[in-house]
């Protein structure tokens, strides 16, 4: 039987990743993964896509108080539940509604990346997701792309940032899953096609640098055209040629830990 390997989550989108031993999925997501993003001067959605050392931020979230842990500072702490001016983002054309929050963690976040960024809030928890609220892939098809791939050593799972990892399937075998439901622990998702990848998983999981052509390392390896590459395929949600892993919708709300059995049901 397959069954939850590891589960990766972080309360501020495009810091370091957590690996919880469970989480409770509800229609919307993981209420407290991605709890809050970042958008720029302008409003706009700021990610590792513009500063990839975001990765060295440790968030930390818990009954309403948000520490950020950034690398050579003191630890930015503090409640998070005052929220100021409304805003709505757009999440690649999906637009967000959201309040800015209050307190001491725009500034801190603003120094370390070098230009102002403000932290919000959603208004609907777990909707700061790139465009469906599960991810997953098999730890078969990490292993066989890293074993494929010259230098694949670097191919850290972590890299493609993935809420949920199976084992116990064949390579590539989630990928006969589109169209279905699937039983992950407590919770039941439809898997409803491929995710589009984008330049973060060139990025070092740890220091944000880029150290590896990972696009290029997945095009070489599901057959895509060279010129496809620099493609900003994060905007073709259901249709970019860059893919690696799937996107998923809540069909039945639960609770997931590792360890749990996977089943994919009928279609």
């Amino acid at each position: 039987m397959p069954v939850v390997s590891s589960l990766s989550t972080t309360p501020v989108k495009g810091t370091a990743l957590h690996s919880p031993a469970g989480v409770t999925l509800t229609r919307d997501g993981v209420a407290d993964n991605r709890r809050f993003h970042l958008v720029d001067g302008r409003g706009r959605l700021f990610n590792g896509k513009h500063h990839g050392p975001l990765v060295r931020i440790r968030a930390e979230y818990d009954d309403g108080r948000l520490t950020l842990r950034l690398p050579d500072r003191e630890p930015v702490t503090g409640t998070a539940t005052e929220l100021g001016e409304a805003v709505v983002t757009d999440f690649y054309g999906r637009p967000v509604p959201g309040h800015l929050v209050e307190g001491p963690f725009s500034a801190a976040l603003g120094e370390f990346v070098g230009e102002p960024v403000s932290l919000v809030a959603p208004d609907v928890a777990g909707a700061a997701v790139d465009v469906h609220p599960v991810t997953l892939v098999s730890a078969a098809t990490v292993a066989h792309l890293r074993s494929v791939t010259p230098g694949g050593e670097a191919l850290d799972a972590r890299r493609f940032r993935m809420l949920v990892e199976v084992d116990g399937v064949g390579v590539h075998e989630e990928d006969s899953w589109v169209g279905r439901r699937v039983r992950l622990g407590g919770a039941t998702v439809r898997v409803v096609g491929p995710v589009p990848r984008c330049v973060v998983t060139n990025e070092n999981p740890d220091t944000g640098v880029v150290d590896f052509n990972t696009l290029r390392s997945i095009v070489r390896y599901r057959g895509e055209l060279e010129s496809q590459l620099g493609t900003p395929v994060a905007h073709l949600p259901d249709g970019g040629k860059v893919v690696f892993g799937l996107y998923a919708t809540v069909e039945e709300p639960g609770d997931i830990a590792a360890g749990d059995d996977v089943e994919p049901l009928e279609g």
